[in-house]
């Protein structure tokens, strides 16, 4: 296919998108079995066109004075991907499976990109309900966050140190060109360009073999802040499909005891292949058949009860950006009571003196300080552990970290903009001994 006839396939797709008010991956993988003669690397192209046009929806949307699916990819292209109005007019004029020649209106439009009048919401390029969430963490600075959550994100690596070192595991790698990531001692990133497919990861020996595992870096850092031991006893209370457990399985060296549970035991299945493939021994699954069932033998023994809460998943909006076009502000308060619950069912297994850290995917304030602020307004035998303190686990690293990252009274903020990771909060409460 030619750069056009991907730019007019893309339009195609986000079209789709919006008529048929489906996520982005159903509508591409239906548009790739309607057109089979497009091979990997054209679908990978229109992929990256479709999501970066779902990033930039609103600014590009802005540039163009229209939101047609044509306007949001033709924006898109001057907006994201900094083509210039003559290049685009080149992809745009009209020939066989190229798009519909540009008026002289867009002419004008891209050749002007103006976006001095844009409000904060359009800057940023999320809904225009949650300019006020997002005022309250960033004040003025909500557009640059936002700017940054529509940003491409890179693909992190987290090397599993049950059977590997990051060299090592680098180095098994070389052809991808991993290098070490800046937080994480742990993290190797791959830095994709806009046109770039996503290296076939799960096909490398480095992954078959169990030295690598997929994770953002701001969630391999979120791990860390847990600070779990070697010889510990730990709930990961919200499991899924794994990605924190194994992490902490690594962290505590295969010694002690992780119990890993959801309240959904679908997102469960993932995880057992995982833990044969990593080579951790001391995780323990349990599928629950009630809720709190699972658990409830281990009443007051736990060191440690990591929550990586259910959430509004806007931290993560650079790896789903659709996501954010169809969060409602419903969501937010399903969430939130959601969040309350299950920190309230981490109280039990909680021994004296041991901890409970609170994880979000999320940089609001609903979801992230008035959480934990609401968690210690009911249980008054819990602490803070003061964030300085907290983000000492990272080491050496943990100065820099603090002064890139937002430390509040009671948790670590991480966003694309701050520390060039995921969006991921982090609290830790600690019982009274």
């Amino acid at each position: 296919m030619t750069p056009a006839a991907r730019v007019a396939a893309a339009i195609e797709v986000v079209g789709a998108i919006e008529k048929e008010r489906r996520p982005a991956a159903d509508a591409l993988k239906s548009w790739g079995l309607m057109h089979r003669f497009a091979g990997s690397g054209d679908r990978a192209a229109i992929a990256g066109l479709v999501y970066d046009a779902l990033r930039r929806r609103a600014s590009s949307a802005f540039i163009m004075d229209a939101d047609t699916p044509r306007a949001v990819v033709l924006g898109m292209l001057r907006r994201e991907r900094g083509l210039d109005a003559e290049t685009i007019a080149r992809l745009a004029d009209g020939s066989k499976y190229a798009p519909e020649a540009l008026s002289e209106d867009e002419c004008a439009r891209l050749e002007a990109s103006d976006m001095s009048r844009a409000p904060a919401h359009v800057a940023g390029d999320y809904p225009e309900w949650l300019d006020p969430h997002l005022l309250r963490v960033f004040g003025e600075e909500r557009d640059e966050e936002g700017a940054a959550l529509a940003s491409r994100a890179p693909l992190d690596l987290r090397t599993n140190l049950l059977k590997s070192e990051r060299e090592a595991a680098g180095n098994m790698l070389a052809d991808v060109h991993p290098e070490p990531t800046r937080w994480s001692p742990w993290g190797l990133r791959i830095r994709l360009s806009a046109e770039a497919k996503n290296p076939s990861i799960h096909a490398e020996p480095a992954f078959l073999k169990g030295l690598v595992e997929v994770q953002d870096e701001g969630s391999q850092v979120a791990a860390l802040l847990s600070a779990a031991q070697p010889g510990e006893q730990v709930i990961d209370l919200c499991a899924g499909a794994g990605g924190k457990t194994l992490a902490m399985a690594a962290m505590m060296q295969n010694k002690g005891q992780i119990f890993a549970t959801d309240d959904d035991k679908r997102r469960l299945a993932p995880i057992h292949e995982r833990l044969k493939r990593s080579g951790a021994r001391n995780v323990q699954v349990r599928t629950p058949k009630s809720i709190g069932d699972e658990i409830s033998d281990l009443a007051g023994r736990m060191d440690l009860v990591l929550i990586d809460a259910p959430c509004t998943g806007i931290g993560a909006w650079r790896r789903n950006p659709d996501a954010k076009w169809r969060v409602r502000p419903g969501a937010l308060e399903q969430r939130q009571k959601e969040q309350a619950e299950i920190l309230d069912r981490a109280v039990p297994p909680v021994k004296p003196g041991g901890r409970i850290a609170y994880i979000t995917c999320s940089v609001l304030e609903e979801e992230n300080d008035a959480q934990a602020r609401g968690f210690l307004a009911r249980h008054a035998d819990f602490a803070v552990q003061a964030p300085t303190e907290v983000i000492k686990s990272l080491g050496e690293r943990a100065f820099m970290f603090g002064n890139a990252a937002r430390l509040s009274a009671l948790g670590t903020l991480m966003t694309p903009r701050s520390t060039d990771t995921d969006g991921f909060y982090v609290s830790v409460m600690r019982r009274a001994g």
